[in-house]
């Protein structure tokens, strides 16, 4: 998640106590959907004058996206997107239905999903992005998810067990048997998914242009395609009224070059293309962006 912090025994951990998104959820279902809005903005404001790093975070962010200091009601907003991000993901975690539709000018996800079997999916921490994983269950198709565990996230555990039958997990900060995981996965046919913004947790980084600068990105989900001969696709997904979220889709990247460093190269001009199309999201609505973390560092000037 988006907002996590480390638990006392040192393991990642979301905020708040071990009942807190159940509260969420029943609050949300009992009371008339203004007045927990209302309810949902004010809890919003205790979250940024209580969690210092993510407030300074966001500052960093929004800063670097509007091109002049955030104003605390802006960084207000960034929580608040979050909180309703997070809100939808309980909701769909214990039933509720939701549609995704292809965004302008997007291959449509089941086309993409269904390209030469297994496929890389990569994704960014940006709006709705969290349950497109458990979108390919829709399909009939089964997916190996990559995700940081943490405590206290009751919205993973209900999406694990409404989604199980076609959605498996592989925890990236328990990693010794990742890499088996990730090759029995692939060789089987299934598709992986993996979060491609965040530089923990990634051994492979390249700089990209994003927000005005060259920032260190992951790049891992490249040498896998070259491993495993697997083609590359990434997606986000923004909201798009009460119960849609639009699908913005990367073309397909196939490893089929004549030689490693001409499908790296060709990779790199891949994955700065879709950041460049993020990028462009981001300035249309710059509060779907939810890295609460530190903003990607911006590479040394030999990179």
């Amino acid at each position: 998640m988006a907002l996590s912090k480390a638990s006392h025994a040192g393991a990642p951990r979301n905020p708040g106590p071990s009942w807190g998104y159940l509260f969420l959820y029943r609050a949300g279902t009992a009371l008339p959907a203004p007045v927990f809005s209302f309810l949902l903005g004010l809890g919003s404001w205790v979250a940024v004058a209580c969690m210092p790093k993510q407030r300074r975070h966001s500052r960093d962010y929004l800063t670097a996206i509007l091109q002049r200091p955030a104003r605390l009601t802006e960084i207000w907003r960034h929580f608040f997107a979050f909180a309703r991000a997070l809100m939808l993901k309980l909701r769909v975690a214990e039933g509720q239905a939701h549609r995704w539709v292809d965004g302008p000018g997007c291959i449509p996800f089941a086309t993409l999903m269904e390209h030469g079997g297994s496929t890389l999916l990569g994704t960014f921490h940006l709006g709705d992005s969290d349950l497109l994983g458990f979108m390919v269950g829709q399909l009939d198709l089964r997916i190996y998810m990559i995700r940081l565990r943490v405590e206290n996230s009751r919205d993973t555990q209900r999406l694990a067990l409404r989604f199980g039958k076609s959605v498996t997990y592989l925890w990236v900060n328990e990693p010794e048997n990742l890499l088996f995981s990730l090759k029995d996965a692939v060789q089987s046919g299934v598709s992986v998914a993996m979060q491609c913004d965040r530089p923990e947790y990634s051994a492979k980084l390249e700089p990209f242009e994003f927000l005005g600068q060259r920032r260190l990105f992951p790049f891992t989900i490249y040498h896998l395609a070259l491993i495993f001969d697997r083609p590359v696709v990434f997606c986000v997904s923004v909201p798009h009224g009460g119960n849609e979220s639009l699908i913005y889709s990367s073309t397909i990247f196939a490893p089929n070059g004549s030689s490693k460093g001409e499908n790296l190269a060709r990779a790199r001009v891949h994955f700065q293309d879709f950041l460049a199309r993020v990028e462009s999201l981001l300035r249309q609505n710059p509060f779907l962006w939810f890295n609460f973390t530190p903003l990607n560092p911006p590479a040394s000037p030999d990179r």
